[in-house]
């Protein structure tokens, strides 16, 4: 079988698609991958020789990062013009990166007899699935189909109701991007929303979390289950050439307390350093900073208390720590919750406010949002509690429960092989 792969957003968007791809390689399936070209090197890592999807995925985050009114932005709401010149700018590199992307990926998906597409920018997917009459596979981190567990702040009747207008907005706001691009493609109008629209089209719908973090969402979609399957979180689980190093830091004293901020842009990361150094010689605790994409310097000396490195095998680390502190990323979040240690999410971004009340609703850890009010003060408060004894023991019980990324991408993978074997069958 012929597979065109493709995916925008950062590593936690990429790595577990790339995980399924490679399972798929390993079952003899044809398998093309499109990814950010920032991603490139991580899919070549993984054994593919993959093209470029779109633009760097860390330039679209700086450029978010600048209009984001919920993390470390200086605008207030009270600065409308301000405010509407962000929007503006961020449309339009929107409309320009949809236009990048449904050139890229017809090309990828001509010839093909599956597309598998991540949960970003579906919509453009599924017409071009549609145009070529193929089969589509989506692959979603968080539970995106209407239902009451996903929208916490509403009561249980509300939250179905409040997902299904939100994407009804959303595909009006869009909707000229969105007709454009069937119009191009030669298709029919459709006026429906994309999400239900992918959804009625039969679509598989491959949900890669665990259960345990949105309990009762089974339930709720158990009309849908052939449609919209349980896997967990999918990762590569690669070793790095930082892990030895790290394994032997952290043997050499006491349990550190890991800073995790992936693809998180960090404002002043020197003072971000500082804080932790800080926070964590007050307290008498160790701090292994892992960087990631976040813009804090790697080859740069610290305190000996501190270690910074820049990316690190989590599945391997992890384990070995007091606590994790992060951003919130649906991967980062999940190794965490495998790990069995405690969380302190520090969030700067509406989905990662999602994972963060996850954490909190799980009694696995506490979150805030990453801002100004951030102190060291405060940094130090918040690790206290986190490293009580009733998160650590709550968060062991919670990595019980946790399904192992392994199994996640066979199951993925036979889904996958089944549906499209019934669509070859109809």
């Amino acid at each position: 079988m012929k597979i065109a792969l493709a995916v925008y957003g950062t590593r936690g968007d990429v790595e577990p698609m790339l995980a399924v791809g490679r399972e798929l390689v390993r079952r003899g399936h044809d398998v093309r991958v499109a990814v950010p070209p920032d991603l490139v090197g991580l899919a070549g890592s993984a054994g593919f020789a993959a093209v470029a999807y779109g633009s760097d995925s860390q330039e679209m985050l700086a450029k978010e990062a600048g209009a984001n009114l919920f993390g470390e932005s200086e605008h207030r709401f009270w600065e409308i013009k301000k405010i509407a010149q962000i929007y503006r700018d961020s449309w339009e590199d929107s409309s320009k990166c949809r236009r990048e992307l449904s050139e890229a990926l017809i090309s990828l998906a001509d010839g093909v007899d599956l597309l598998f597409h991540g949960q970003v920018f579906e919509d453009l997917a599924d017409n071009v699935a549609e145009y070529f009459g193929i089969p589509m596979v989506v692959l979603h981190h968080i539970p995106l189909r209407p239902n009451n567990v996903f929208p916490w702040f509403l009561p249980a009747p509300l939250g179905r109701a409040a997902m299904t207008a939100f994407w009804w907005v959303t595909s009006r706001v869009v909707g000229n991007a969105e007709k454009r691009e069937r119009r191009q493609l030669g298709l029919p109008k459709n006026s429906r929303a994309a999400t239900r629209r992918i959804t009625e089209r039969g679509s598989l719908e491959i949900q890669a979390y665990d259960e345990v973090c949105y309990p009762g969402l089974a339930a709720e979609w158990a009309d849908r289950k052939e449609q919209r399957p349980f896997v967990g979180t999918l990762t590569l689980e690669q070793p790095t050439d930082a892990d030895e190093d790290v394994a032997a830091w952290i043997a050499a004293g006491t349990p550190p307390i890991c800073f995790n901020f992936g693809s998180m842009a960090l404002k002043s990361p020197a003072d971000t350093i500082a804080m932790i150094g800080l926070a964590c010689t007050r307290l008498g605790e160790r701090a292994l900073v892992c960087a990631g994409s976040s813009g804090l310097p790697t080859g740069s000396r610290h305190a000996d208390n501190i270690k910074v490195v820049g990316t690190m095998n989590h599945s391997v680390i992890f384990p070995a720590c007091r606590a994790v502190v992060h951003h919130g990323g649906a991967g980062t979040t999940a190794a965490v919750l495998r790990a069995g240690v405690p969380h302190l999410v520090l969030w700067s971004a509406p989905e990662r406010m999602a994972n963060g009340v996850v954490v909190t609703r799980l009694k696995a850890g506490i979150s805030r949002r990453f801002s100004g009010d951030l102190t060291g003060d405060t940094l130090i408060e918040e690790l206290r509690q986190v490293l009580a004894p009733q998160y650590r023991d709550r968060a062991r019980d919670v990595a019980a429960q946790m399904k192992a990324p392994a199994d996640g991408v066979r199951d993925a993978a036979d889904h996958i092989e089944a549906f499209a074997n019934v669509q070859t069958v109809d």
